[in-house]
């Protein structure tokens, strides 16, 4: 079993590991000690989602976000910017 490969900033831990599936996954972790309030746990959910379909991966593989309680403070623009940085050192990798 392949290892993941793990990035990590102050809103996000996000790991990535090769899948036998044809197309990628996306696995979301935000906890109630992340993000208190549902509507800020759905907000990030749906950032990371969206993130990730435009991320552009052509890869078979797991990503999983996990969100740090400083997320649940931030801006939109904020978040997607850490999003995409983390897919692109990630994902950008295994496009080749």
């Amino acid at each position: 079993m392949a290892q993941a490969t793990r990035s990590t900033d102050q809103l996000f831990t996000v790991l990535v590991r090769d899948n036998t599936l044809q197309a990628a996954r996306l696995g979301l972790a935000v906890s109630r000690k992340a993000a208190r309030r549902a509507v800020d746990r759905n907000r990030i959910k749906r950032i990371a989602r969206e993130a990730f379909r435009q991320c552009g991966h052509t890869a078979a593989v797991d990503v999983i976000v996990f969100a740090k309680r400083p997320a649940a403070s931030e801006t939109r623009a904020d978040l997607r910017r850490s999003l995409d940085r983390h897919f692109l050192r990630l994902l950008g990798k295994r496009a080749e």
